[in-house]
């Protein structure tokens, strides 16, 4: 029997349970017994990662832990941003798979080396700290299009599946492209809910499909 996974999840609710079926369809399976075990706090009132990231480290760190307790045996969190406490969430002493570090690494061997972000702000500054650290060149979105960005995730968490943000994230990653981008990161875990690979003409790196992989390797 593998690991139990820890799911902190709620950031936001359609995403993780999006992430969760990630997780079910590529675990290789012939039976119910087969799959991961998760064990999923899915909890919306984790306080916002951008204006209060204080209260979001010290609830996630409680997650954690609550996990811990009721058995999980590795953490792993659907939020790009809320990667910032990574610290917080390791300090309960279980293995934390970083999504971070899991998709760039994803990103490197697609053999690009100007790799675009799609992300909050606080995302992007992870993504643009570890794609340095790995040797590659970020893109990113200059300011008026990541208020863009946000005005269209805030819209799908809001109700608004439609042809708006669809549109605009489409719009989005064409931006980078024409940067340079050789890759695009989709680094929210709301980008792969509004945008699909065939819509972008390099390579979308799913963060919540390269995560949901990583954790089905480390539960099995």
């Amino acid at each position: 029997m593998g690991k139990v996974l820890g799911v902190l999840g709620g950031m936001g609710p359609a995403a993780t349970t999006a992430f969760m079926a990630r997780v079910q369809a590529l675990t290789p399976a012939r039976g119910d017994e087969d799959h991961v075990r998760m064990l999923v706090d899915l909890n919306p009132q984790v306080p916002n990662r951008h204006s209060d990231p204080e209260g979001a480290g010290r609830v996630l760190g409680e997650m954690a832990v609550r996990l811990r307790d009721m058995g999980a045996g590795v953490l792993a969190m659907p939020c790009n941003t809320a990667h910032a406490h990574a610290g917080a969430i390791r300090a309960a002493g279980l293995p934390f798979i970083d999504m971070i570090e899991a998709t760039v690494a994803a990103a490197r061997a697609t053999g690009a080396k100007r790799i675009g972000v799609l992300a909050t702000p606080g995302g992007t500054a992870l993504y643009v700290e570890a794609l340095r650290r790995a040797g590659l060149q970020p893109a990113t979105l200059e300011a008026a299009d990541e208020r863009a960005f946000m005005a269209a995730v805030l819209g799908f968490k809001a109700g608004d599946p439609g042809d708006g943000p669809r549109a605009e994230m489409r719009r989005l990653a064409a931006t980078l492209v024409a940067a340079g981008a050789e890759a695009v990161i989709g680094g929210c875990t709301e980008v792969p809910l509004l945008l699909e690979p065939e819509e972008v003409a390099v390579p979308l790196v799913d963060s919540a499909e390269v995560l949901a992989a990583a954790c089905v390797k480390a539960c099995a």
